[in-house]
């Protein structure tokens, strides 16, 4: 008897694009949502667009997330309680929006995603990312009813941010390629539609590394069109799959050797170089995956992310103790084997 069924949550509205923010009270207004908003924001992007958010936005509070992590997440579910929010709007980076997302997750309100950053996928997809001591955390969270990014403010964000979410994204190459492989080895389920849409992502941001540089809107426009498309991967999927394989496990790892070096989309491009090298060999994806990084002047080597030659053998030789999701590394590389992949890549 066939009893397979799915339940895809998408957003509703997502707006993208020059001046996208003067959308913002439109876009929520089409979600009738009642109530008043929490604002969850970190200092920088509430002193650079707070005031243009809470002026389209009905009797408004705000709550300043400087530091991830669940004491923040429960701060932010304290303070919606207290004033009975009706929805919550994240806005900023990964810090205030994954808090937001997993407030609202708690509380089963309703969750708009406001980026002011391009520097992860986490600004559209259902997965929250918090830390906690030297372990990070990525679980299940409520995904945005509405995303509004205005690429104008986005263009402005610290470069590094941007080179970072473009790195999270071309990561989507090895992150499908584990689940394919998880899929032919251990019957893992897999989404022909949610792997073609994550692996299209990657090849959207090799194909135009050249055209993504600082300042430009242009370029701001491409990363955050593949963010999108790569959260929306991961509902189609109803997993992180789509975007997280064993990159994703030697950044987390590293994470804990080494916390605070380099940030998290930086690290899975160097994952990325490494695991790509593990499925193809020498002359396989790696390279283009290296070029297009080389390009972005993102991160490409131990000493590009701030850690030492021992650190990065470290984290990629017990980077499968990570989580219970089979990878390329399987069961765990050697040292001798991780040396010769960092080598050889020019990692190390």
């Amino acid at each position: 008897m066939f009893d397979k069924s799915t339940w895809i949550r998408l957003p509703r509205n997502v707006v993208v694009g020059h001046g996208a923010l003067d959308d913002l009270g439109a876009a929520v207004d089409e979600l009738y949502l009642s109530g008043s908003p929490l604002i969850v924001t970190s200092p920088s992007p509430d002193d650079i667009v707070g005031d243009q958010v809470r002026s389209q936005l009905p009797s408004p509070e705000t709550v300043i997330v400087a530091e991830a992590g669940f004491d923040q997440v429960q701060n932010v579910i304290d303070a919606a309680q207290s004033m009975d929010a009706g929805y919550i709007v994240g806005l900023g980076g990964g810090k205030p929006i994954d808090t937001a997302k997993m407030a609202s997750d708690e509380l089963d309100v309703g969750f708009v995603s406001v980026p002011t950053a391009a520097s992860h996928d986490g600004i559209v997809s259902g997965r929250g990312s918090i830390p906690e001591g030297d372990t990070r955390h990525s679980v299940a969270a409520e995904p945005p009813l509405a995303v509004v990014a205005d690429t104008e403010v986005i263009a402005d964000a610290p470069w590094e941010l941007t080179t970072a979410g473009c790195a999270d994204i071309i990561s989507n190459y090895t992150a499908v390629a584990d689940w394919q492989l998880a899929r032919r080895l251990k019957g893992v389920e897999y989404s022909e539609y949610g792997g073609a849409l994550a692996r299209m992502t990657a090849e959207m941001l090799v194909d135009n590394a050249d055209l993504i540089r600082p300042g430009l809107e242009e370029s701001a426009w491409i990363v955050v069109k593949a963010l999108v498309s790569s959260g929306v991967a991961m509902s189609i999927a109803g997993s992180s799959r789509p975007a997280s394989g064993a990159e994703h496990l030697f950044s987390h790892q590293l994470d804990r050797i080494a916390p605070g070096r380099a940030l998290h989309g930086h690290q899975v491009g160097v994952g990325s170089i490494m695991t790509a090298y593990l499925h193809d060999g020498p002359d396989g994806m790696w390279q283009n995956i290296h070029a297009a990084l080389d390009s972005l002047d993102a991160p490409t080597t131990a000493e590009d992310l701030g850690v030492t030659e021992g650190e990065l053998l470290d984290a990629l030789t017990s980077a499968h103790e990570i989580r219970d999701r089979y990878t390329v590394l399987g069961d765990g590389i050697t040292e001798k084997a991780a040396r010769e992949v960092a080598e050889t890549t020019g990692v190390i």
